[in-house]
């Protein structure tokens, strides 16, 4: 049974209430992050609760707990779940109020919500035949970097894909490539590993850091500049990243083969290395 955290109490998942008076409810007017666990480790927890609070200041949510408070939290929910590797979801939402009113109340009392799920990568025979993905308009707000809880567009977009049976959206605005609908992507032009810069337009992923620390590291030629839609299209190699996707070939786009239709020698050098450090880095802290 999966045992959740929901303001101060832990309980079984399947017993958690709130009030339908939740502005997170009522709005999607809060803040999450998605922190990967690897051997009951959570990864660059500090990382995680940085960016929750750089969102939660941009919204005005005032912050239920330092740092050191939420770090007690989560490794006290993955202690009482029985996964060894797990994703943790964690919430804050601006709270209930006496009445639904687009104006923040005057006193607010945030949700803390947290969850563990199973942590499932890929397996060895999507890593080996890679992905299909399609290409849609990127029409989300002007604020993508924040990690907000109101998904409405990504989950839009994400249902293009799956409503064609692939496994992304690969999103472009104004000619150039954003991100996915619930990934970073990358891609792989003359051996060069290009990656859009971190903007507004875009969540800075942690994974997406990740993988240029490893480019780094290994001396892979690697970019971080803007990416024309064209360049993506005739890319050698597209990947998508994510903390559950971990580095993932995209191989098809929009009906058609990304290079020549299979995970390409730099995506799958770049996975051999995540791996590496997943059991290295993330397994060991």
């Amino acid at each position: 049974m999966s045992i959740c955290y929901l303001d101060g109490s832990y309980q079984p998942l399947t017993e958690a209430r709130i009030s339908p008076m939740d502005r997170g409810f009522l709005f999607g007017d809060g803040a999450y992050e998605v922190i990967p666990v690897y051997s009951r480790r959570p990864f660059r927890i500090a990382e995680h609760i940085a960016r929750l609070g750089r969102t939660l200041d941009a919204v005005r949510i005032p912050n239920p707990h330092a740092a050191a408070e939420w770090e007690t939290i989560v490794g006290e929910l993955v202690a009482r779940n029985a996964w060894v590797d797990q994703s943790i979801y964690l919430h804050v939402s601006r709270g209930p109020d006496e009445r639904r009113n687009h104006a923040f109340p005057a006193v607010m009392r945030p949700t803390v919500f947290l969850m563990s799920e199973a942590l499932v990568t890929p397996s060895a025979d999507v890593l080996a035949s890679g992905v299909a993905a399609v290409s849609a308009a990127d029409f989300r707000w002007a604020r993508c970097d924040l990690k907000t809880t109101a998904l409405l567009a990504n989950c839009l977009l994400r249902q293009v894909a799956i409503d064609k049976g692939c496994a992304e959206t690969v999103l472009f605005r104004d000619g150039f490539l954003t991100e996915g609908a619930a990934s970073n992507i990358f891609i792989v032009r003359d051996g060069v590993l290009l990656a859009p810069p971190k903007s507004h337009l875009m969540l800075p992923g942690i994974t997406y850091d990740v993988v240029l620390e490893l480019a780094a590291r290994h001396g892979l030629k690697h970019q971080v500049r803007e990416i024309l839609e064209d360049e993506v299209r005739t890319a050698e190699e597209v990947w998508l990243t994510s903390s559950t996707k971990e580095v993932l070939a995209i191989t098809s786009l929009d009906g058609r083969p990304v290079g020549d239709g299979r995970p390409g020698p730099v995506g799958r050098e770049m996975h051999a290395w995540y791996q590496e450090f997943k059991n290295t880095v993330m397994r060991v802290g």
